[in-house]
């Protein structure tokens, strides 16, 4: 993965701004990599993650720091952790279709891309997101050799489905072991590594917007000539202006 330039990232963040999470990530993603968006969406979601997590260390470092609040106390907790930690090795390329038996019934599916996270990302509640993916990742159901609607199978038959949807892309499934501090409360809280690195690029779109404006108003330089330098010559330009 190449380290996009600040203008190429300043220009992603500004069009990610419309759009929703889903299509942030493949926006981010296809200014890092120069890949279309159409060859973005059809990796797997773990692939996509992976993804981002190289564009995070590229554009910040392998260390990440977060805030977590504990569902039984509401208390605060701060963490910390590496890029490694959270790096699912791959066993080999993800097929096409897989297959399962589950309370008599014989499923059929596929797993998830970021096709799908596009066409739910604008569904009412969670719920139905989480079943418009199944129905959209299901290819066939069939018990006692009758086909069987998407909706009609029951919430057992989901579950299972979306374990082995996990187990066979564990990148897209990573969750955190936390323990609360205060009440001793454990749980694990899925990573959504799109958002964490969406909400950090933004952060740093507003640092920079403000460096600029800085170096602007001090030197009469324009937007592009002060983003077209090193970070440590533009922050020696700040140090003298402040």
């Amino acid at each position: 993965m190449r380290q996009p330039q600040a203008i190429e990232l300043l220009d992603a963040w500004e069009r990610g701004l419309a759009e929703s999470p889903p299509a942030r990530a493949l926006t981010l993603l296809s200014a890092s990599t120069g890949a279309e968006r159409d060859r973005l969406a059809r990796l797997s979601l773990g692939e996509r993650d992976r993804l981002l997590l190289s564009l995070r260390e590229h554009l910040f470092g392998p260390h990440l720091d977060a805030l977590a609040e504990c569902p039984s106390c509401g208390e605060s907790l701060e963490m910390s952790f590496a890029v490694a930690d959270v790096s699912v090795e791959r066993e080999g390329p993800a097929a096409d279709t897989l297959s399962l038996n589950a309370g008599g019934y014989e499923i059929v599916f596929r797993g998830l891309t970021s096709f799908d996270l596009l066409a739910v990302a604008h569904a009412p509640d969670a719920k139905s997101a989480r079943r418009s993916l199944f129905a959209r990742s299901l290819l066939s159901a069939r018990r006692g050799g009758e086909e069987v609607a998407a909706d009609l199978l029951p919430d057992e038959v989901v579950g299972r489905v979306a374990a082995a949807m996990a187990e066979t892309d564990p990148q897209a499934d990573v969750e955190l072991a936390l323990e609360c501090p205060g009440c001793g409360h454990a749980w694990g809280a899925p990573l959504d590594i799109g958002s964490f690195v969406w909400g950090e690029i933004d952060a740093w779109a507003l640092r920079t917007f403000s460096e600029v404006n800085a170096l602007a108003r001090a030197y009469g330089w324009g937007e592009r000539e002060i983003l077209s330098m090193s970070p440590w010559r533009r922050q020696l330009y700040l140090t003298m202006v402040t």
